[in-house]
C-alpha cells in the first residue's frame, strides 16, 4: 500500500515538473484550423499558378510578376490567419486549464522556434528575388520542421515527430521539384488536421 502511494506520489511530481518546464497549452484545434486554412492556401496558389490552362492537357505554371504577388499575398495572409486562430485557441486552453500564457517557458518555445523561421523566411525571400521559386515551397516545410525541433524541447513531445516529418517532406519535395506544391499542402494542411486531431484526443481542446 505504501509502496503504491509512493508511486502515485512521484507521478505527482513528475507531472507537476513537466508543467513547470514545460508549455502545455499548445491547443489541438489551433493545428486542425492550421491544416484547413492551409489547404485552401495552397488551392488558391494553384489556381493562380496554372490560371486558365486546360486540365486535359499538360499544364505550364504561369509565374510573373503578377503572380508572384498573388502567392506572397496568399501566403501571408495564411500564415496571419493561421497564427491568429493558433493564439485564439492556445489562449482559450490556457485560461480553460487556469495555466499562465507568458511565462518563461513560452519565451523560450517562441525564441527557439522563430530562429530557424526567421533563418527560412529570409533565405526564401532571397531566393525568390533570385528566381528560385521552386525550391521555395518545400524549403518552408525543412525550416519549419527544424523550427518545431528545435523548440519541441520547451514543450509537448508530439511536436519533434511533427517537425522530423515535416524536414522529410520537404527534401522529398526538393528531389521531386515540380510536386513542391502538393507535399507543402501535404505538409502544412493535412499534417496539421492529424496533428491536431491526434493532440486533441490526448490533451482536449
Amino acid at each position: 500500500m505504501n509502496k503504491q502511494k509512493y508511486i502515485e506520489d512521484l507521478k505527482d511530481i513528475k507531472q507537476m515538473m513537466n508543467r513547470s518546464s514545460k508549455f502545455i497549452s499548445l491547443s489541438g484545434m489551433s493545428g486542425i484550423t492550421a491544416g484547413i486554412l492551409a489547404i485552401i492556401g495552397a488551392y488558391l496558389a494553384y489556381q493562380t499558378i496554372y490560371s486558365n490552362q486546360d486540365y486535359l492537357v499538360y499544364r505550364q505554371a504561369t509565374l510573373n510578376i503578377e503572380n508572384i504577388l498573388i502567392l506572397l499575398l496568399i501566403a501571408s495572409s495564411t500564415l496571419t490567419l493561421s497564427i491568429g486562430s493558433g493564439i485564439f485557441f492556445t489562449t482559450r486552453k490556457a485560461r480553460k486549464n487556469d495555466q499562465k500564457l507568458w511565462d518563461t517557458q513560452t519565451k523560450s518555445l517562441l525564441i527557439n522556434l522563430f530562429i530557424p523561421l526567421v533563418t527560412g523566411g529570409l533565405l526564401c525571400l532571397i531566393l525568390l528575388s533570385k528566381g528560385y521559386i521552386g525550391i521555395i515551397a518545400p524549403l518552408t516545410l525543412i525550416f519549419y520542421g527544424l523550427a518545431l525541433v528545435n523548440a519541441s524541447k520547451y514543450t509537448l513531445e508530439e511536436i519533434r515527430s511533427l517537425g522530423l516529418i515535416e524536414i522529410a517532406l520537404g527534401l522529398l519535395g526538393i528531389y521531386f521539384i515540380g510536386y513542391g506544391l502538393i507535399i507543402w499542402a501535404i505538409g502544412f494542411g493535412i499534417l496539421h488536421i492529424i496533428y491536431g486531431i491526434i493532440m486533441h484526443i490526448r490533451y482536449g481542446s
